[in-house]
């Protein structure tokens, strides 16, 4: 079951990873890194560790189904609801719920610690993405007024 996943994972990976590589220009215009940048360098590693892990995975483990597979279902739920709602609420309001969310799937109990992470870390990433390097962030429906 585990290396049908990885194989799964692998395949989207590598379409990933072709995408980025084709399609995106790895520096800009005025020569500064472009468009291109992070998606190639975390297509590769996505490859890369996919790869170890499907190696790691025939040499160490039996083939059997994991106690956790319900944690595993609801953060790739979880993951699949972020990507679908990025445009409806916006890119900083719905990582904090995606991070909300995530957080109380997997560190239960510890609901200051999760709520200060997952307001925290979006808000660290918007200010990298949105206003340090000036990218793209999905507004939502109703915008923010920052």
């Amino acid at each position: 079951m585990r290396a049908g996943f990885l194989l799964v994972v692998l395949l989207v990976a590598g379409g990933y990873s072709y995408l980025a590589f084709a399609d995106l220009a790895y520096l800009s215009s005025a020569g500064r890194l472009g468009p291109g940048f992070f998606p190639r360098v975390i297509g590769a590693c996505l490859v890369a560790l996919c790869l170890y892990s499907l190696y790691a995975d025939r040499r160490d483990a039996p083939e059997r189904l994991s106690p956790d597979w319900r944690v595993t279902a609801a953060v790739a739920l979880l993951s699949a609801a972020f990507v679908l709602l990025l445009n409806v609420l916006g890119g900083l309001v719905s990582m904090v719920v995606f991070m909300a969310a995530a957080l109380y799937v997997l560190n239960r109990g510890r609901a200051l610690q999760n709520a200060i992470i997952a307001v925290v870390l979006p808000a660290c990433v918007y200010l990298l993405f949105g206003v340090w390097l000036n990218a793209a962030m999905p507004r939502g429906i109703i915008p923010l007024p920052f």
